[in-house]
């Protein structure tokens, strides 16, 4: 009925009865030297990490967990959190060429109905060795109009902020599931690569005392090798709040730079790097995103192995369209180009031609691009010499040159087509921001007024504010961020921000709220849908 969403205390009640199945964190015991008692008991596999859903479009999900060992993985999924009239999929493998994960493509799921699952690994030598369940539940996209609401944000265990059990551990992911959002997008920098955590913070709390990290051997130095970058995801997974999060929250996933290292570009090397054994950034890359396919529920292009770009469907007032503003780019020079060339793209050919279609072609009523990075704040791959960029905006306040040619000839696509109502929202600058870009102040005018709404971080260092560029007009309408001056405030600070989204099921209103750490509104805006 529009207007109107089902009751929730059914997901609540799940979760509270699947809490105990959910795997412990795995530094629990192991941090203490608890001996290792071999029984029967614990020779069946084990689920450490949870359960994850993500790429919900149409009748399909994607559900991933990872085994402690090679083993068999079993799925059966029900609309009834009593699992009545219980559906099996096709076992998958969990093998070490895949870093012992395993990822089921569910199909033929009821449109608008709460999906609940259990996962079970079974020891392939012993089918009678089978590990305890990993429960987890996730909503599907609906057919008719109905209230919506997710929530997104980016940018976890950066500048060696991890997991910090005297802190309560990642509370953002807590903070986001009070607010049972449909799905969430997750705006780039699922993981910090290139960022170790270290058992004590680089610097003190606000309160003086210091910030003590759980860490894990293969985070005390930068991410090399496909285990390495594969044990960063892992990580983030010994969470519990990251874990509960997952079992009800279907995810949305995207990449940024630090999924690799910072700032990256395929033709970039780290050589002269003394941290880095491997100096070629592509081969990195290629590692990167194996380990980022592999950890997070993503489904994977047939001929694109590591294509995300896509759309998601959910239902006639919504489509998200995921892109990717680091795969394709050039590299990170100083550019005055005017005319588009292989160096000036950050969109790239093919993902630019798949995204005007799709958006031309799109009937839901709002259209939310899901972007890694904000278009007009001045981003600075250099913040030293101020020459480069590794964003968008060129820093000349002028006509678009470089990377802001692909976006103008988007803005300009998306005026000519006369397409409605297109939000985007990103992450990737740790502070949360609200920016509407209006022709009237921008030095380039060939586009209609749109708002673009950032947020994050999620458990990492906060930023302090950054220039923007009149090119595309953007106006400050809010910011909240670290002082001016001082970067990497630990997020003890409290300054981690997530964004959560509200649409109408009667009225299709947009209502974007930009939220702390504790689930305090600091920023809204409600957008009145256009015909």
């Amino acid at each position: 009925m529009a207007g109107t969403k089902k009751p929730l205390l059914t997901r609540r009640r799940w979760l509270q009865a699947s809490a105990g199945l959910v795997a412990a964190a795995p530094f629990r015991g192991l941090a203490q030297g608890a001996p290792a008692v071999v029984t029967a008991e614990r020779m069946r596999p084990r689920a450490p990490y949870g359960a994850q859903a993500g790429d919900v479009v149409g009748d399909r999900a994607i559900l991933w967990s990872r085994a402690d060992r090679p083993a068999r993985m079993t799925v059966v999924w029900s609309t009834t959190e009593s699992m009545a009239d219980p559906r099996a999929a096709p076992p998958v493998d969990a093998l070490p060429e895949h870093g012992l994960t395993a990822k089921i493509d569910l199909e033929g799921l009821p449109p608008g109905q709460r999906i609940f699952y259990e996962i079970r690994f079974s020891d392939p030598g012993d089918p009678d060795l089978v590990s305890e369940p990993v429960r987890g539940s996730f909503e599907t996209a609906p057919a008719e109009r109905r209230n919506i609401r997710f929530v997104w944000g980016g940018d976890v265990a950066g500048q060696g902020w991890g997991i910090n059990p005297d802190f309560g551990g990642m509370r953002m992911f807590e903070t986001m599931r009070a607010v049972e959002p449909d799905f969430f997008i997750h705006s780039g920098d699922t993981i910090y690569a290139d960022h170790p955590i270290l058992p004590e913070g680089r610097a003190r709390n606000p309160d003086g005392s210091v910030w003590r990290n759980v860490t894990i051997p293969e985070k005390l130095k930068v991410a090399e090798t496909l285990d390495e970058y594969r044990m960063n995801h892992a990580y983030n997974l010994m969470d519990e709040h990251v874990r509960r999060f997952n079992a009800q929250v279907p995810v949305y996933a995207q990449w940024d730079d630090h999924d690799v290292l910072n700032n990256w570009y395929w033709e970039l090397r780290k050589d002269r790097d003394r941290r880095y054994k491997e100096g070629s950034v592509a081969v990195l890359a290629h590692r990167a995103m194996q380990a980022f396919h592999e950890y997070l529920p993503t489904r994977r292009h047939p001929l694109e192995q590591e294509r995300i770009f896509t759309s998601f469907r959910y239902g006639p007032s919504l489509e998200v369209f995921r892109i990717d503003l680091r795969s394709y780019r050039g590299a990170n020079e100083e550019s005055l180009e005017t005319a588009l060339s292989p160096q000036a793209r950050i969109v790239g050919q093919r993902q630019l031609a798949w995204l005007m279609a799709a958006l031309a072609a799109s009937t839901a009523t709002w259209k939310v691009i899901a972007c890694d990075k904000p278009l007009g704040v001045v981003i600075w791959d250099d913040p030293d010499t101020r020459v480069t960029v590794d964003g968008v905006a060129q820093g000349h306040n002028g006509r678009p040159l470089g990377r802001e040619l692909e976006i103008a000839d988007l803005l300009r696509f998306i005026r000519d087509r006369n397409i409605r109502n297109v939000v985007w929202l990103t992450a990737d600058i740790h502070y949360a921001a609200a920016h509407r870009y209006d022709p009237g102040r921008a030095r380039f005018q060939e586009f209609l007024p749109f708002w673009e709404f950032v947020a994050g971080p999620l458990n990492a260092g906060t930023s302090d504010p950054k220039r923007l560029d009149a090119t595309f007009g953007p106006e400050l309408v809010f910011m909240k961020a670290a002082p001016p001056g001082l970067f990497n405030l630990p997020p003890s600070a409290g300054l981690q921000f997530f964004g959560q989204v509200d649409i109408d099921g009667a009225s299709e209103v947009m209502t974007v709220r930009l939220k702390d750490l504790s689930g305090a509104t600091l920023f809204t805006q409600e957008l009145m849908p256009e015909a």
